[in-house]
C-alpha cells in the first residue's frame, strides 16, 4: 500500500498542474477540469466484493438493503484513497451469482444463514440485477463473482456435514461431490463469458477488471485444526486439499481465462496471499467463524484481506485509465 500511497501523492501534486491530461480526451473542453477529471467507476460482485461480515467492517447502507456492503470491503477503501478522481458506484451484494450480475433481480439474504444465524430484517426486497448501474458513460468496470455459481457455501456446509465425527480422516466430501465439479466450473465459464459480453455491449468503451479469488486453505493442511470453528470445523484436511486444487484453483483459471477471451483484466489475489489463509497466524480470511459462537464468518475476506485486493484493485483500475 504504502507504493500505491506515493503514487496518488504524485497524481495529486501534479493535478492542478496538469488536470486537462488525467482527462479523456472526448471530455477536454466540454466542462471544467475540476468536475471532468472523475472517471466513472463500477464495482460488481458477490460478498468477497461486498464485505458482507463484521470483520472487514461496518455495513454503511441506511436502512439495510440486505447486501451487506462494509465500510471496509476493498471499492470502499479505493474510493477514499482514489477521492475524487473516481466516482464509485458500488452494487456488489452478499451471495450474488453471475447471472444476478447479468440478469436476475436478486433476493439478498443479509446475514441470514440458518441454522448458524437469522437476519431480523429477512426477507429483504429484490435488487436490479448489477450490470443495470452499467451505462455507456461508464468508464471502469470491477467484477468479483463465481463462487456462488460454482455452489461454494453449499460444497462448504456438505463438507461440514460429512465430515462431522470422522475424526479428520479420509475424504467424504469428496467422494460425495468430485463428479459434479467439472459441470460446476463449465457453468461458471459459460455465464461469466455471457456476463462480460452484457457488459461490454452496455458500456462499449469501459475497461473491465475483472478479480479472482484469494488463498482461503493452504497448501499445508496439517495447519488446520480439525474441529476448530475459527477455521473449517470438521471439514477433513483430505477433503480441504480437494477443495484446494480441484475446486478453488480451478475455478480462478476459469475467471482468469474468460477475462482473456474478452480483453479483460485479471486480477490475481490468490498469489500475493498465500501465507494469510483461515489457517495462517496472520490470516486474510475468517474461518466459519471469526468468534465462536456468536460471529459468523463463513470464509470471507477481514479488512486486510480486503486491504491487499484494495491493493492490486486499484492498481488496475489506475492503468485501466491510464494513470498507471
Amino acid at each position: 500500500m504504502t507504493r500505491f500511497r506515493k503514487r496518488l501523492a504524485l497524481l495529486g501534486s501534479a493535478a492542478t498542474l496538469a488536470a486537462g491530461a488525467l482527462v479523456p480526451t472526448q471530455l477536454a473542453g466540454a466542462a471544467p477540469a475540476s468536475a471532468a477529471a472523475s472517471y466513472e467507476w463500477v464495482a460488481l460482485g458477490d460478498s468477497y466484493t461486498a464485505g458482507v461480515i463484521p470483520a472487514a467492517g461496518e455495513v454503511f447502507e441506511v436502512p439495510r438493503d440486505g447486501c451487506e456492503r462494509t465500510d471496509q470491503s476493498y471499492p470502499q477503501v479505493i474510493d477514499r484513497d482514489l477521492g475524487s478522481l473516481i466516482e464509485l458506484t458500488n452494487v456488489s451484494c452478499g451471495a450474488a451469482t453471475i447471472e444476478d450480475i447479468t440478469f436476475n433481480a436478486q433476493n439478498p439474504i443479509g446475514r441470514h444463514l440458518p441454522p448458524f444465524s437469522e437476519d431480523p430484517d429477512y426477507p429483504f426486497p429484490p435488487v436490479p440485477p448489477q450490470s443495470e448501474a452499467v451505462s455507456p458513460g461508464t468508464d471502469v468496470v470491477t467484477v468479483g463473482v463465481g463462487g456462488n455459481t460454482l455452489g461454494f457455501a453449499d460444497m462448504l456446509f456438505t463438507c461440514l456435514q460429512l465430515g462431522s465425527g470422522s475424526g479428520g480422516v479420509d475424504t467424504p466430501c469428496r467422494d460425495e461431490l468430485a463428479h459434479t465439479v467439472p459441470d460446476r466450473l463449465t457453468k461458471v465459464s459459460n455465464d461469466y463469458g455471457e456476463m462480460l459480453t452484457a457488459l461490454q455491449e452496455r458500456a462499449p468503451h469501459a475497461k473491465i477488471v475483472t478479480v479472482g479469488y484469494p488463498t482461503v486453505i493452504p497448501e499445508d493442511t496439517s495447519k488446520c485444526r480439525y474441529d476448530d470453528w475459527q477455521q473449517f470445523a470438521s471439514i477433513t484436511p483430505g477433503d480441504l486439499d480437494w477443495l484446494r486444487k480441484d475446486v478453488l484453483e480451478p475455478l480462478n483459471k476459469v475467471i482468469e481465462k474468460s477475462a482473456g477471451n474478452h480483453d479483460a483484466t485479471f486480477v490475481n489475489l490468490y498469489d500475493s496471499s498465500r501465507q494469510h489463509s483461515v489457517c495462517d497466524s496472520g490470516k486474510w480470511v475468517e474461518g466459519i467463524f471469526t468468534r465462536f459462537p456468536d460471529q459468523l464468518a463463513f470464509v470471507h475476506p477481514n479488512a486486510k484481506g480486503h486491504q491487499n485486493a484494495a491493493d492490486h484493485v486499484s492498481a488496475a483500475v489506475l492503468n485501466s485509465i491510464g494513470i498507471g
